[in-house]
């Protein structure tokens, strides 16, 4: 027994510190008391999903292999971003509500006097190594020093493209706050993070910063950093609400008739910030298509497509799923344009205010061939069969 122990404790000094740690002690006991953990993990709403993709090993790597398909995976131009200063983000939004999108999940919000920080990835690739992982498509709008001050970040979960350790060590220099799910505090701590700076919370929780209240909301995702992936850390959507407006933060999920319910708890919101890249029908419960998330920000309004811009989220900056590259950019606009939703198409690092005038440039077509748009023709198909055969689904933007 203690060769055992020796071996697994030199295992463990062996793995990146990137993987982060297991909640231990206190910390897992209050996970075991959720309920939203049963039978040693951690449970999506809705019933269980497939957290692994589905159908055939062969026909994934089919997919995912396919040269004409990789190379519509990335931009063929280099991914036009806005040049946006220190200066230029100490200025108060005029409106009391400003967010900018800075690639993939991660958006500085400032809402009532307050700045908040969600997902931020500074690093250059998701992943534990250096070496290898999925790299970026662009660079990052503007350094982490140029932010300014933050009031808080928040965390949606610990997949690598959401929860970035050199980004977080950064952070940890600084007297910023954490909102994380529960026993995603136990990766912050290993990070350098002190336990009195994290507000670590299940579903259904919320927690005061500053004039903000911040709750944690259900999601239909999953979770896991190391080789074993225990099930033992939350994910979760956001909620932060201040004294005159009210914003919501995807993180990653599937479809899930959830959203109603926390539209009718906690909206209607200014602005909400959705996940429409990286699906695939390989994993259908776990991330939502465009379509998907435009019907989710219309249930987060109670169904009022006049109520609040929907932010397009998790696309551009890395390379996660089968679609091209431009595609999520593609479909949301058409598909927030059929609902008529109010959607933003900012540049990467460009600040916009939810409840003036929307960016609505599709700036990805400077960097991209034309998109096929497969689901106009399925819409097409649907309402009159005989005019699928009439697209001209490469050239018709």
């Amino acid at each position: 027994m203690a060769g055992s122990r020796s071996l697994s404790s030199g295992l463990r000094a062996l793995q990146p510190a990137a993987f982060g740690v297991e909640p231990t002690g206190e910390r897992m006991a209050r996970i075991r008391r959720s309920p939203h953990f049963r039978d040693g993990v951690f449970q999506n709403p809705g019933g269980p999903s497939r957290i692994r993709p589905s159908g055939s090993s062969l026909d994934f790597a089919k997919t995912y292999f396919d040269k004409d398909a990789r190379n519509r995976r990335t931009p063929h131009g280099a991914v036009p971003l806005h040049t946006t200063t220190a200066a230029d983000l100490a200025r108060p939004p005029a409106t009391g509500l400003r967010l900018t999108w800075l690639g993939h999940s991660s958006v500085l919000a400032e809402i009532d006097g307050q700045r908040v920080l969600f997902d931020p990835v500074w690093g250059e690739r998701c992943s534990p190594f250096a070496f290898a992982g999925p790299k970026r498509l662009h660079p990052v709008p503007l350094p982490l020093t140029a932010l300014g001050p933050v009031d808080v970040v928040v965390i949606s979960h610990d997949h690598y493209d959401h929860l970035d350790m050199p980004t977080i060590k950064a952070l940890a220099g600084t007297d910023t706050l954490f909102a994380v799910p529960l026993g995603v505090g136990a990766h912050l701590e290993h990070w350098g993070v002190s336990a009195d700076r994290l507000r670590e919370l299940d579903w259904h929780e919320s927690a005061k910063v500053g004039g903000l209240t911040l709750t944690a909301t259900p999601a239909r995702h999953f979770c896991g950093r190391g080789l074993r992936n225990t099930q033992h850390t939350l994910w979760a959507s956001w909620v932060v609400a201040g004294e005159r407006h009210r914003i919501f933060h995807s993180g990653d999920t599937g479809y899930f008739e959830g959203f109603r319910d926390i539209g009718a708890d906690h909206g209607p919101f200014d602005a909400t910030m959705i996940q429409i890249g990286a699906y695939s029908e390989f994993w259908p419960d776990i991330h939502m298509t465009p379509d998907q998330g435009v019907r989710a920000h219309l249930d987060l309004q109670s169904g009022d497509a006049a109520s609040g811009a929907l932010l397009p989220i998790h696309w551009g900056t890395f390379n996660l799923a089968p679609h091209a590259w431009a595609e999520p950019g593609e479909w949301t606009k058409d598909a927030a344009e059929a609902a008529g939703a109010a959607v933003a198409l900012p540049r990467p690092g460009e600040p916009f205010e939810p409840t003036g005038n929307l960016p609505v440039d599709p700036w990805w077509r400077t960097a991209c061939a034309p998109v096929a748009r497969h689901w106009l023709r399925a819409r097409s198909a649907d309402a009159d069969p005989s005019a699928q055969e009439d697209l001209d689904l490469a050239g018709d933007r």
